[in-house]
């Protein structure tokens, strides 16, 4: 294994969380702040695990309700569904629109699914101090960051639908309730990786960590 360079954490450098400027701390320092926006400053995020861990098990149970509700309504003169994302990915499917039912299944279920696993693995290695790979778990922290905001797809076109398929009595379209949920689980695993400190990953691997 490559030796680590020294951190700025052990050089007493922080950057602050706000506007970014790097600052050394004073050794016995307990509260600083940024001489620039005058933000507080610390070396790693306070609480980071356990508010990415609340915000993780809040997504994790509404990732149920999510799959299992009806998330978009469709009527017309001769036909009236209710679609769950499970049940509208088999009807486009079906249909003939195969490449349009794999982008909404990849981008609403495997997705979210994923980037749940994907922080879960990442909350469970920095508790426990591993020193597994921390250069591919930074990259998958870079991933799960990347393509959070893709998981609002469903979202996206049930409400583009609701606001254009208006005709009164021969058309129609709605979000169902499972839009609310779904839509907290896009929510809360983008706010619970903008929790996380990726610097953890790479704290069990210096000789000494700066308190």
């Amino acid at each position: 294994m490559t030796k680590p360079a020294v951190s700025a954490a052990e050089q007493g450098l922080c950057s602050c969380h706000v506007c970014n400027l790097v600052s050394r701390l004073p050794d016995g320092v307990v509260a600083a702040h940024c001489p620039r926006c005058g933000a507080g400053l610390h070396f790693r995020k306070p609480g980071s695990v356990s508010r990415c861990w609340a915000l993780l098990i809040a997504a994790y149970v509404l990732y149920i309700p999510a799959n299992l509700l009806t998330i978009m309504e469709t009527g017309s003169l001769f036909s009236y569904r209710k679609d769950t994302i499970v049940s509208g990915v088999i009807h486009l499917w079906k249909t003939g629109s195969w490449l349009i039912a794999v982008i909404v299944f990849i981008a609403s279920v495997t997705i979210p699914l994923l980037k749940l696993i994907s922080l879960t693995l990442l909350l469970i290695s920095v508790q426990r101090r591993s020193r597994w790979h921390p250069r591919q778990r930074t990259r998958l922290y870079r991933m799960v960051e990347l393509v959070g905001r893709w998981s609002m797809l469903d979202i996206y076109v049930v409400a583009l639908l609701a606001a254009l398929v208006q005709l009164g009595s021969m058309a129609t379209v709605k979000a169902g309730p499972g839009a609310v949920p779904f839509g907290a689980v896009v929510v809360l695993t983008m706010f619970a990786s903008m929790q996380f400190d990726p610097r953890l990953i790479w704290d069990p691997l210096q000789k000494e960590r700066t308190p």
